[in-house]
């Protein structure tokens, strides 16, 4: 079995190192507060607990985990691959494509696997989801909309856009298997002065398809939602009921009149694995074969990009913007 070290046993690194540990592959965690310190002694008794990331790095280990603020992912996961550590670094990459590119480049150089925590992708009603439009159950894809929506928790180094919309514009990306070409955000700041509480990001890809991601820590209750329109059918995935809903609905154009087709919707079936369980796998499977796992770097990338022209259009206050303008690396990213 991979050994593993987890760097960040805080809100959300407590979570990885626990499925590391219940996999029997952690071996080490490495949180700077004392905080930290307990909340891995207590997770994983027994368990080495350093607060020094250069210790964790000279470890005998096999793969390192960051669980870091976003501001800190490229110089960990660099140094991480330095050290000859194969890294899973939860989202985003980083906080630029260049960096992300820096760091897809390095791994290349040094035989590692690069893995981006995008654990939406793993969910088993996403995946469910994603074999219903591969099928062509839905017909054409005409639509995407997500909403991510809670009241905290407010970051003080990354806007929303960054925290949140990284999930939804990953999976979207992954069921047009495609970039768009073009990106519209527009947000509001309302808690802190330049770091946005609420974006809404349009997508416009080369078929024709739109999707819009509405992402916000300023909001009543909490609302996670995909709903994906096709010409034949429509599907609903509730993260918070945790329910797939498959609708036969469509509208019909009859005489020159578009008719709405009706029905209930029809639950779908989907495994009860823990998603964040099934990316832990993942990267210990990726370590073992030495093959990319589904969210690799270029994975990554692809969001980076994406993040990149929806926080221009941000700052230019919804100014449109063209991927083709943003900066490209080889292997066609």
């Amino acid at each position: 079995m991979k050994k593993i070290a987890v760097i960040g046993c805080g809100y959300w690194g407590k979570n990885l190192a626990r499925n590391f540990n219940q996999l029997d592959a952690l071996v080490m965690v490495c949180d700077v507060t004392p905080a930290g310190r307990a909340m891995a002694t207590e997770i994983a008794p027994g368990i080495e607990v350093v607060d020094n990331v250069e210790q964790a790095l000279s470890a005998q280990i096999d793969g390192v985990v960051i669980a870091t603020p976003a501001e800190t992912h490229h110089k960990l996961a660099s140094q991480a691959l330095q050290a000859g550590k194969d890294v899973f670094v939860e989202k985003p990459l980083a906080l630029t494509y260049e960096q992300g590119v820096e760091l897809v480049q390095l791994a290349e150089k040094q035989g590692r696997i690069l893995m981006v925590g995008h654990v939406l992708e793993y969910h088993p009603a996403v995946v469910r989801l994603l074999e219903l439009v591969r099928s062509g159950q839905l017909g054409k894809i005409q639509y995407i909309y997500s909403n991510r929506l809670s009241l905290g928790k407010v970051r003080r180094a990354e806007n929303i856009l960054w925290s949140f919309a990284p999930h939804d514009i990953a999976v979207i990306l992954r069921l047009m298997d495609d970039l768009p070409f073009q990106v519209v955000a527009c947000g509001g700041s309302y808690v802190q002065p330049n770091i946005a509480d609420v974006t809404v990001t349009n997508l416009l890809f080369d078929n024709g398809v739109r999707a819009h991601i509405h992402v916000s820590w300023l909001h009543p209750f909490k609302e996670q939602r995909l709903v994906v329109i096709g010409s034949r059918k429509m599907v609903s995935f509730d993260d918070v009921a945790k329910k797939l809903i498959l609708y036969d609905q469509r509208v019909e154009v009859k005489e020159g009149q578009p008719l709405p087709v009706k029905s209930s919707g029809e639950e779908v079936a989907f495994a009860a694995d823990e998603p964040l369980r099934m990316e832990c796998q993942a990267f210990l499977q990726a370590m073992v074969a030495r093959q990319p796992p589904l969210t690799d770097g270029y994975s990554g990338l692809r969001v980076l990009k994406v993040l990149q022209a929806a926080q221009r259009s941000l700052i230019m206050n919804g100014a449109l913007v063209e991927l083709s303008m943003e900066i490209s690396i080889e292997n066609g990213v």
